[in-house]
């Protein structure tokens, strides 16, 4: 998983209560196990006609937005089943930060076990960023995540909470995988003693 220590980018403005994983990702395309590719059906059905024509209302369709790295968004944001899909489209399309007033749990879990920052801010500030982002302007914003701050157009910056273990594994880009790795001469050590201990476990079990 890649590192998140800064990042300044456009943000996209999705003023929207209650988006579900269904919206961000529509279940047809829950059959890959692949990470990649996913980007293209982003919001497919926000996004797209049925004969695939981009509607060019939508957010992402238009310019500076198509290289948003930064979703500001509403309430209860990735509701719905809990499939990982979503935050996986998410970050093939290049968000890596979503803020918005409140998350699904199991959504804002697996935005972090994929190297996404969702940043939960109080609903006022939430309408102020809304409004820069809405403006090509002044929608570039920074975030910066070892000093837990987001820096505005104008200058200003906004404090945010994460819990301290999450950050330490997105600064260090460390998945559930590379969390266990850390252990691994402790767990080549249990097997070794095991291997000795209990060998018909390492046995097979066909003759």
């Amino acid at each position: 998983m890649d590192k998140f220590t800064t990042l300044t980018g456009v943000a996209a403005p999705l003023p929207m209560l209650n988006v579900d994983t269904d919206m961000i990702i529509p279940k047809q395309h829950l059959k890959t196990i692949k990470r990649t590719g996913l980007g293209a059906v982003l919001f497919e059905e926000l996004r797209f006609t049925l004969d695939g024509t981009e509607i060019p209302d939508f957010v992402l369709n238009r310019s500076p937005y198509r290289d948003a790295h930064i979703l500001v968004t509403g309430d209860n944001f990735g509701c719905g089943s809990s499939r990982e899909h979503a935050p996986w489209a998410l970050l093939d399309f290049g968000i890596r930060c979503i803020v918005a007033p409140s998350f699904a749990d199991i959504f804002f879990n697996n935005c972090f076990k994929n190297g996404i920052l969702p940043i939960a801010l109080p609903a006022a500030q939430v309408e102020v960023l809304t409004a820069d982002a809405q403006n090509p302007d002044t929608a570039t914003l920074t975030v910066d995540l070892p000093a837990q701050t987001m820096r505005r157009a104008n200058g200003e910056t906004l404090a945010f909470e994460v819990d301290a273990f999450r950050k330490n594994c997105l600064l260090n880009g460390l998945d559930d995988i590379s969390l266990t790795l850390q252990h691994e001469a402790a767990i080549a050590a249990f097997e070794q003693r095991q291997r000795q201990q209990k060998p018909w476990l390492w046995t097979s079990a066909i003759a």
